[in-house]
């Protein structure tokens, strides 16, 4: 399968490519660059491999939630390319990427994902290892403030690793949490190559969608939203 995964839902701004078993990817951490970054490494990756836009099965995107702006880049620059490619998209969670990539590099049975949304809250998502070693939703993705997260027991915290950036940028919810969580990952912010299994495995369940019917997981409906008081 050709498959092309583009995120720029965080400070980072990541592509990569897959054509057979064969993935390369580009990933930068370079913040409100993205509008910089992301063509020119997509024509490179695209350049390198021999292949063109057509060509493709799809194109996944890391559809947050995460930065309004860059969820923004990448949806924009994802449909325009998909809609003059005659390809579809499939939209992946951000928060899952980062997921897989903890469980591809560690024997986690759960991983906690917090990104920082800003105004003291996290995006928060939390997923289990499948039969496909790919992550699976516990819960819907969240706002979280920084608070015990109901949805977890510690019964299963020494198999749970926490991942994400939101943990160390608002401490006290690591430690309200701490009982919680079994270990910390320093994987902060997600990498496109590891959309791609979770984009592949959409894409042949069928839950790809044409260019002009993608919605953004912005959580926040508003930028100026007050947070949430739970």
């Amino acid at each position: 399968m050709k498959l092309l995964a583009i995120d720029t839902s965080s400070p980072a701004c990541s592509v990569a490519l897959q054509s057979g078993d064969e993935v390369c990817d580009r990933h930068e951490e370079q913040d409100r660059e993205h509008t910089r970054l992301l063509t020119p490494m997509i024509r490179e990756l695209l350049a390198a491999a021999g292949l063109s836009l057509p060509q493709l099965d799809a194109i996944v995107l890391g559809n947050g939630p995460g930065s309004f702006i860059g969820m923004r880049i990448a949806a924009s620059v994802a449909q325009g390319l998909a809609h003059g490619a005659g390809i579809d998209i499939v939209p992946v969670s951000s928060l899952a990427a980062v997921a897989a990539e903890v469980f591809s590099a560690s024997e986690a049975d759960e991983v906690i994902v917090a990104q920082d949304a800003h105004m003291s809250e996290v995006y928060l998502g939390a997923f289990r290892r499948g039969a496909d070693n790919l992550p699976h939703a516990i819960f819907p993705e969240r706002l979280q403030s920084q608070t015990v997260i109901d949805d977890l027991d510690e019964s299963s915290a020494s198999g749970r690793v926490a991942a994400g950036s939101g943990w160390e940028r608002y401490p006290a919810l690591a430690a309200v949490n701490a009982g919680l969580i079994g270990s910390r990952s320093a994987i902060g912010y997600p990498k496109a190559r590891f959309l791609l299994p979770i984009g592949e495995a959409a894409l042949v369940g069928g839950n790809a969608i044409r260019p002009q019917d993608l919605v953004p997981a912005y959580l926040r409906s508003k930028v100026a939203q007050k947070p949430s008081s739970g």
